[in-house]
C-alpha cells in the first residue's frame, strides 16, 4: 500500500469521476477517488451474476463516496482549530490523515475495478467486507486526530495548548538531541478524566498501515494548572526511542534479584511506568509529585490494588518511589509531608497480603532501586546515567529560588528564558503552589530508601496559601501562552 500511496503522490493531476476533491483533501490525495471503469470491461449476460455486480458496485461505491468524505481535512477539524497547531505540525498531521484516507480511496477503485472487469462476486465479497473494515479503522484514526485538533478551536486553550507543545517538545529534544536523535512533533490535546496518556510518534494507528505523525499527548482539564504529566509522557516516548524501557528493567532485576525473586520481576513488569515517572522527576523535581498524587489517591483498597499484567507500579508505592526520589537527591523537604499523610491515610498493614509483602520488600529498597534509575550508567544514554543527560539537581527546590531569585520580574516576561529554561520555569511555577500545599513533615531514612543530599527541601519557594483562588491558574496561562506564541523553545532549535 505504501507505494501505492507513493504512486499517487507522484501524480496530483489524475483526473477523478468521483466529483471534485473537498476542499480540505491534500493534493496527493484525490487521485485516489477515480472510479472510471477499465476500457474493454467483459459483458455480463447471467441475470444474477449481474445483479450480484451490481450490488458490489454499489456497496464500494459507498464506502468510496465516504472514503472521498473523509478525505475533507476542514471537515474533521475546523480551520480554526487547525489554525491553533504550529505550522510543521499542522501539515505533517494532516499529510498523514490525507495519506489514510487516500489509501482507502485508492482500495475502493482497485476493487471497482476488478468487479468492472468480470472478477467473480462470491470471491471479491470478502474483499468488500475488508475495505469497509479498513475504512473504520481509518475513520478512528482521524476522529482521534479530529478530536484532538478541535479542542484548539477556542483561542484561549489554543494558546495555552501550544505553549504545552513547547514543553513537550523541550523535554524531549533535551535529552533526545545530545544522544544524536531527532526529537518528534508534538501535539498535546486536552480531554476529561484523572490520568494523561501518549500516542507515541511513530506507532501502526489503528489502521495498521501507517505510523503516528506525531507524540499525541492527552492533559486532563484538571491538570492544566498543573500539567507536569506532560513529562511522565514525555518520558515514554523517549523510553521508546532509546530502548531505556528494557534496559532498566534488566538492571532493576539484577540489582533486586538478590533481595527477593518476586521484588525483581516485579519492578522489571513496572519499568515502563518507573521510566516515565523518573524522567519527569529529572526534568521537573518535586513537582510532578503532588499531581501524581491527586491522580492516584483513593480508598486503601484501591492505592494497594495490584492487577495481573498492569505496568504501573501500585499507588502506595509509587507515591513512596516518587517521594524517595526526591529525598535521594534533595534532602528533607515537603514530599517527606506528603509521603507521611500518604503512609498514616494508607497504612501497610491494611493492605491486601501481596500488596503489603511488596509494599514492605520495595520501602527497604528503595533506595538501591533510586540509584539504578537515576545513578547507573545506561547504554540507552550513550553509557552515562540519566543524572548526567538529565541532571535533577538543577530542578531541586533551592536551585529553583536561585534561578528564579537572579532571574527576577523577567522570570515570567523573558523570551529568552522561555526559549531556554521552559522546563525549570514549569517547575518552579508548579512547585510553588505544590508546597503550599505540604506541610513539612520529615520521614525517616529508612521509610523512603536511605538519606541523600542535603538541603532545604523548601528553601526559596514562594509561599502560595494566601494567594487568591486562579492566581496560579491566570499566571501559568499567561506564560503558556507567551511561551506558544514564542513559536519555537529547545525542539525547534536545532
Amino acid at each position: 500500500m505504501t507505494d501505492a500511496i507513493t504512486r499517487v503522490r507522484l501524480t496530483p493531476t489524475m483526473v477523478t469521476s468521483a466529483g471534485p476533491a473537498p476542499a480540505g483533501t491534500t493534493a496527493f490525495a484525490t487521485a485516489a477517488f477515480a472510479t472510471d471503469p477499465p476500457v474493454g470491461a467483459p459483458s455480463v449476460t447471467d441475470p444474477a451474476d449481474l445483479a450480484a455486480r451490481r450490488q458490489l458496485a454499489a456497496e464500494v461505491a459507498h464506502w468510496q463516496q465516504a472514503a472521498h468524505t473523509l478525505a475533507d481535512l476542514d471537515s474533521v477539524a475546523a480551520p480554526e482549530a487547525w489554525a491553533g497547531l504550529e505550522r510543521y505540525l499542522r501539515a505533517k498531521v494532516r499529510d498523514q490523515l490525507g495519506a489514510v484516507a487516500a489509501a482507502i480511496g485508492l482500495e475502493a477503485t482497485q476493487l471497482r475495478r476488478q468487479i468492472d472487469a468480470g472478477g467473480d462476486p462470491a470471491a471479491l465479497r470478502p474483499q468488500v467486507l475488508r475495505l469497509r473494515r479498513r475504512y473504520l479503522q481509518a475513520e478512528t484514526v482521524l476522529d482521534f486526530y479530529g478530536d484532538a485538533v478541535s479542542t484548539r478551536a477556542n483561542p484561549r486553550t489554543a494558546a495555552v495548548l501550544r505553549g504545552l507543545d513547547t514543553i513537550a517538545g523541550d523535554s524531549l529534544a533535551v535529552i533526545l538531541r545530545p544522544l544524536g536523535i531527532e526529537p518528534p512533533p508534538v501535539l498535546v490535546y486536552v480531554d476529561k478524566g484523572l490520568g494523561a496518556s501518549i500516542l507515541r510518534a511513530g506507532v501502526r494507528l489503528w489502521d495498521q498501515a501507517h505510523p503516528s505523525p506525531a507524540a499525541a499527548i492527552k492533559i486532563t482539564r484538571h491538570n492544566l494548572v498543573h500539567p507536569t504529566a506532560l513529562l511522565h509522557e514525555t518520558g515514554h516516548q523517549v523510553a521508546h526511542l532509546t530502548g531505556w524501557t528494557g534496559e532498566l528493567a534488566d538492571a532493576l532485576g539484577t540489582a533486586l534479584v538478590g533481595v527477593s525473586r518476586e521484588l525483581a520481576a516485579t519492578w522489571q513488569g513496572w519499568a515502563s511506568e518507573v521510566a516515565a515517572d523518573v524522567h519527569a522527576f529529572a526534568q521537573a523535581g518535586w513537582a510532578p509529585l503532588p499531581a501524581l498524587a491527586n491522580v492516584v489517591d483513593g480508598t486503601s483498597a484501591a492505592v494497594y490494588r495490584l492487577l495481573p499484567g498492569d505496568p504501573h507500579p501500585f499507588a502506595w508505592i509509587r507515591v513512596m518511589f516518587n517521594a524517595a526520589l526526591c529525598r535521594s537527591w534533595f534532602g528533607a523537604g515537603p514530599w517527606d509531608g506528603l509521603a507521611r499523610i500518604w503512609w498514616s491515610r494508607h497504612p501497610p498493614h491494611r493492605a491486601p497480603p501481596e500488596a503489603a509483602r511488596l509494599a514492605r520488600a520495595s520501602i527497604d529498597a528503595l533506595g538501591l532501586i533510586v540509584d539504578v534509575c537515576t545513578r547507573q550508567p545506561m547504554a540507552a544514554f550513550g553509557g552515562r546515567p540519566l543524572a548526567a543527560v538529565a541532571d535533577p539537581r538543577i530542578v531541586s527546590p533551592a536551585a529553583l529560588a536561585v534561578f528564579a531569585r537572579q532571574a527576577g520580574p523577567s522570570l515570567l516576561t523573558s523570551t529568552y528564558l522561555r526559549r531556554i529554561a521552559s522546563l525549570r520555569i514549569l517547575a518552579w511555577l508548579t512547585a510553588s503552589t505544590a508546597s503550599a500545599c505540604s506541610p513539612p513533615f520529615s520521614v525517616g531514612p529508612t521509610s523512603l530508601g536511605g538519606g541523600g543530599a542535603s538541603g532545604t527541601g523548601r528553601a526559596g519557594v514562594d509561599d502560595a496559601r494566601d494567594e487568591a483562588p486562579g492566581a496560579h491558574s491566570a499566571r501559568l496561562t499567561r506564560w503558556l501562552s507567551d511561551l506558544g506564541a514564542d513559536g519555537s523553545g529547545l525542539a525547534g532549535a536545532g
